[in-house]
């Protein structure tokens, strides 16, 4: 009997999903250049986007044999 691992997408589509949410904090950081409180946030909501997508890819993209 052999067991077989499926592969799932969900790794790629989370981590493209927290990618844009990335870009959209690193362009409201652009765009809110003269108020230094919400250029902060985008940037905190670009930097955590950034890292939980590279944690997703690590999570759920896993090589399956």
């Amino acid at each position: 009997m052999s067991e077989t691992a499926a592969r799932t997408d969900m790794g790629i589509g989370l981590a493209m999903f927290l990618v844009v949410i990335a870009i959209v904090g690193a362009g409201g950081m652009y765009v809110a250049a003269s108020d230094q409180i919400i250029a902060a946030w985008s940037f905190a909501g670009a930097m955590a986007a950034g890292s939980l997508a590279i944690a997703a890819v690590h999570l759920y993209g896993g090589r399956g044999n």
